[in-house]
C-alpha cells in the first residue's frame, strides 16, 4: 500500500544510494561524479556576500556549504528557490536565452532543487521539483512540475539493478501478444537486433547469450543521475522521471515521460510535444512525437514520428517511419512504415518495411477464437487497402497489395508484387501476380527513390535495402514462377479431364513449356492457386501468362542493372574478369534482417558466433552487420549474374548471351519509362478528376501537368543514361 512517510529535513537530498548498495570506499556521489566534466577552474564554495545576496533574494538551502559554484557566478540571477543536498552550478551570468519566441534570463527562479549539477548559462524557472539531474550547458527548463531520477533508474533499458528481482525487468512483447517473442530493449537497439532476438526462439544458445549481452551492456550498480545534454529546452511539462535526454532536445507540454532514453543531437534533434505520455521506451535520433500520443514499452527508430493521438504499445517502430492517429500493439515494424489514419489497427505482426496501412485497415485484430491468435508476417512493401481486414495467422510475400475487403480466413500469399481481391459475388479469392509491374509501374519505380529521399538519418546504424528488386524479392519471384508453372500444368490437365499423376518437377516443366510458348492456351485455363487461403473456396490466379513473363522481365532487369553496377565500379573489367568475379551457384536463401538483406548462411554464422560467445557485445554484433553490408553489394552482383545465367540457360553465360541481355534490358528500361508515364497519366486523364475544376487552366494551376512531374523527368533521364551506358559496355567488352 502506498504511504506518505515523514523524513527529517537533514536527510533531504542525502543518501541517494542506499548504504547496502554503496561500494566500499565510495560515497553517494561516485556515479554522479563519473557523469560530469568539472569546470576548468574547478568548483568553489559561496562567499559570505554571495550567501547574503541569495538570502535577500528569498533563497534557502539546508546547508549553504553544499552549494558549489564557479568563478563566474552572479548571485543576483537566483531568486525564490530552495536548495537541498549537493548542488553545483556552472557559469551564471546576466544574459538572456532565446529559443523560438521564448526569451528568458539565465538563472534560477521560483524552483525547488535537490542534489543536481547545473551547467553553464542555464535558465531554470518555475521548476517545482528538480532532483538528481545533471543539466547541460545553455538549457532552458521553464514551468516543469516534476523532474527527478531514482537511484535505480534504467532509462528505458531492459536491465535490472543491484538488489532488484527479475520480475521487474522490462521486456517488450514483439510480434505476438503472448510474450513468446519478447526482447529486452536497450539504447542503440535496431530492428535487426529485435528480429534476430524475436524470430529465432528455438536457438537456445542465441537467446541465452543475447540476454547476457544486454544485461552486461550497462552498469547494474545504482546511483546514476538523469541527464540532459547541452541546449535542451523543456517547458510547460508535468512529469519527467528517470529520463536521459540528449543534446538539443525540445520538450514542450508533455504530460508524462518516465523511464526513457531520448536520443538527440545538434544534427538530429528530437522533439516531444503537447499531451504526450511515454513510459518505458527508447527514442531514436531526430524523432518527433506530438499531440497526445501514448507509447508504453516501445522503441522508436531514428527519424521516426508519432503524431495525433497515436498509440504505440509493446512495439518497435523502425527508422524513417510515421504513425498517426491509430493503434499499434505488439509489433515489430521494419524501417519506412507509414500509418496515418485514426481508424487503422495493427496487432501482433512483423511488417518488413516500406509498408503503408490505409484508413480502416484492421490487421490482425479479428480474432478466430477466444485465445490470442498468433501473428502476421508481411514482407517488404505490404499495403493493405482501405477498410481491409486480415486475420491471424497470415503471411504475405513482398509488395503485396490488398484491395478493400473483409478477408474471411487466414492467408498465405507467396506471390510477390501481387494484388489480392476478395470477390464476394463469385465467392472466391483472386490473386493477380506481378500487378505492380503490369499496372502500377509509377508507384513501383518511385518506391526506391521515395524511401531514399525520405531517409534523413545522420546516424545510420540500421542498414536498409530500399530497392524493390533485391535478392529477397528475386527469390520470391523464382518461387512464384515455379508455383505458376505447377498450377498452370494442373489447370491444363484439369481442362482435359486428366488426373494429376505427375510429380512437381514434371508439372513445372510442363507448365513452363505452356507459359513460354502458348499464351492462347494459358489464357483459356482456370489456373487455381493452392494453400493460399484457409477455406474450401477457389483461389483464382488472374493473368497468369502476363504475370509469368512480367516476373521474367523483373528478373532480367534486376540481373542486368546489378551487372552494370559491377561494370561501373570496375571500369577496366573485361568480360573474362567479370565472369570470374561473379560466377558461382545462385544463393537461394536470403533473409531480411530488420531492413538489411543478407544470405541465410551469413545469418546462421552470425547466430552461431553469438551463441558460442565469439561475438560477446552488441558493438561486435553491429560490427558484423556492417561487415555483411559491405559484402552485400558483391553478394548481390553475384546473385544477379547467376540469375542471368538461369534465364539464359547457360553457366557461365557467353558474350553473345550478355549482348542479347543488354539489348533486352534497354528495352525493359524503356518499357518502365513508358509505363511510369502511362500509369501516372491516368490520373490526369480521368474525367472525374476534371469535374472539380472550372476549366483546364484552373486544373493546370492547381495540380500542374504531367510534364511537370519531376519523377517522370527523372525516369526519362535514367532511361537515357542506362541506354548510353549499355552502348559503352558493348564497346568495352
Amino acid at each position: 500500500m502506498d504511504e506518505v512517510l515523514i523524513i527529517v529535513p537533514e536527510n533531504m537530498g542525502k543518501n541517494f544510494i542506499p548504504k547496502e548498495y554503496l561500494p566500499k570506499g565510495k560515497d553517494e556521489y561516485y556515479q554522479r561524479n563519473k557523469q560530469i566534466t568539472p569546470p576548468k577552474s574547478g568548483w568553489r564554495h559561496l562567499r559570505s556576500d554571495e550567501v547574503e545576496r541569495l538570502v535577500k533574494n528569498n533563497n534557502t538551502a539546508d546547508d549553504w556549504d553544499d552549494i558549489l559554484v564557479t568563478d563566474e557566478f552572479d548571485a543576483n540571477q537566483i531568486k525564490n528557490t530552495r536548495f537541498y543536498g549537493l548542488v553545483r552550478i556552472g557559469r551564471l551570468r546576466n544574459i538572456i536565452l532565446q529559443h523560438h519566441d521564448l526569451k528568458v534570463p539565465a538563472g534560477i527562479t521560483n524552483s525547488f532543487i535537490v542534489s543536481c549539477d547545473i551547467g553553464d548559462d542555464v535558465a531554470i524557472h518555475e521548476v517545482h521539483y528538480l532532483a538528481h539531474y545533471i543539466i547541460g550547458d545553455r538549457c532552458i527548463l521553464f514551468n516543469v512540475h516534476e523532474m527527478d531520477t531514482t537511484d535505480h533508474a534504467k532509462f528505458g533499458n531492459g536491465i535490472v539493478k543491484d538488489g532488484e528481482s527479475e520480475n521487474i525487468r522490462t521486456w517488450i512483447d514483439l510480434m505476438n501478444e503472448t510474450g513468446c517473442r519478447k526482447v529486452l530493449p536497450f539504447d542503440g537497439m535496431i530492428t535487426a537486433d529485435a528480429y534476430l532476438w524475436a524470430k529465432y526462439r528455438d536457438d537456445e544458445s542465441l537467446q541465452e547469450n543475447l540476454l547476457k549481452i544486454t544485461q552486461a551492456a550497462m552498469d547494474s550498480r545504482r546511483g546514476y543521475y538523469g541527464t540532459t545534454g547541452n541546449q535542451c529546452v523543456i517547458k510547460n511539462s508535468l512529469i519527467l522521471k528517470d529520463v536521459k535526454i540528449g543534446s538539443n532536445c525540445y520538450i514542450k507540454g508533455a504530460n508524462k515521460l518516465k523511464n526513457l532514453t531520448i536520443n538527440s543531437s545538434a544534427l538530429e534533434p528530437t522533439q516531444i510535444g503537447e499531451g504526450v505520455e511515454l513510459v518505458n521506451g527508447i527514442i531514436g535520433y531526430g524523432c518527433h512525437i506530438f499531440y497526445g500520443c501514448k507509447a508504453v514499452k516501445f522503441i522508436l527508430g531514428n527519424n521516426s514520428s508519432l503524431k495525433y493521438g497515436a498509440r504505440l504499445i509493446n512495439s518497435f517502430l523502425g527508422d524513417n517511419s510515421t504513425i498517426s492517429c491509430c493503434e499499434v500493439l505488439n509489433n515489430l515494424i521494419f524501417p519506412a512504415h507509414e500509418q496515418h489514419h485514426n481508424n487503422s489497427f495493427l496487432i501482433a505482426s512483423v511488417v518488413m518495411g516500406q509498408s503503408n496501412m490505409a484508413a480502416g485497415a484492421t490487421i490482425g485484430s479479428n480474432h478466430n477464437s477466444r485465445a490470442n491468435d498468433n501473428e502476421i508476417q508481411a514482407g517488404r512493401g505490404f499495403w493493405p487497402g482501405l477498410c481491409t481486414s486480415v486475420k491471424h495467422s497470415s503471411r504475405f510475400a513482398s509488395f503485396v497489395l490488398l484491395s478493400k475487403s473483409d478477408y474471411p480466413a487466414e492467408l498465405n500469399i507467396p506471390l510477390p508484387f501481387s494484388l489480392l481481391n476478395n470477390n464476394v459475388n463469385r465467392d472466391q479469392l483472386e490473386v493477380m501476380p506481378a500487378y505492380w509491374w503490369l499496372h502500377n509501374m509509377y508507384a513501383l519505380a518511385r518506391n526506391s527513390w521515395k524511401f531514399q529521399n525520405r531517409d534523413k538519418r545522420v546516424s545510420k546504424a540500421q542498414h536498409i535495402e530500399f530497392d524493390p528488386y533485391a535478392p529477397d524479392t528475386i527469390e520470391e519471384m523464382n518461387h512464384a514462377m515455379r508455383l505458376l508453372e505447377i498450377w498452370t500444368a494442373k489447370a491444363a490437365l484439369r481442362q482435359k479431364g486428366t488426373p494429376v499423376s505427375k510429380g512437381d518437377d514434371q508439372l513445372a516443366q510442363m507448365g513452363r513449356d505452356q507459359l513460354m510458348e502458348n499464351e492462347k492456351l494459358v489464357n483459356s485455363l482456370e489456373v487455381l492457386g493452392e494453400n493460399m487461403e484457409n477455406t474450401k473456396r477457389k483461389t483464382l490466379i488472374l493473368k497468369p501468362f502476363k504475370a509469368y513473363h512480367a516476373y521474367r522481365d523483373m528478373l532480367h532487369y534486376y540481373a542486368l542493372v546489378n551487372i552494370l553496377n559491377y561494370l561501373r565500379s570496375h571500369p577496366r573489367a573485361t568480360f573474362t574478369k567479370m565472369t570470374a568475379d561473379l560466377q558461382g551457384e545462385r544463393e537461394k536463401d536470403w533473409v531480411n534482417l530488420g531492413g538489411q538483406i543478407m544470405m541465410k548462411s551469413d545469418l546462421d554464422r552470425l547466430r552461431s558466433d553469438i551463441g558460442s560467445c565469439k561475438l560477446g557485445t552488441w558493438k561486435e554484433i553491429h560490427g558484423r552487420y556492417d561487415d555483411l553490408w559491405e559484402k552485400y553489394q558483391l553478394d548481390k552482383q553475384k546473385h544477379a549474374y547467376a540469375t542471368l545465367c538461369e534465364l539464359s540457360g547457360k553457366h557461365p553465360c557467353t558474350k553473345a548471351d550478355l549482348d542479347k541481355a543488354l539489348t533486352r534490358v534497354a528495352e525493359i528500361q524503356q518499357y518502365i519509362c513508358d509505363q511510369v508515364f502511362a500509369s501516372r497519366k491516368k490520373d490526369y486523364d480521368n474525367p472525374f478528376r476534371h469535374a472539380t475544376f472550372r476549366n483546364n487552366d484552373e486544373m493546370k494551376a492547381a495540380i500542374g501537368t504531367i510534364d511537370d512531374n519531376s519523377f517522370i523527368v527523372q525516369v526519362r533521364q535514367e532511361t537515357e543514361e542506362l541506354k548510353r551506358f549499355v552502348e559503352e559496355v558493348r564497346k568495352r567488352l
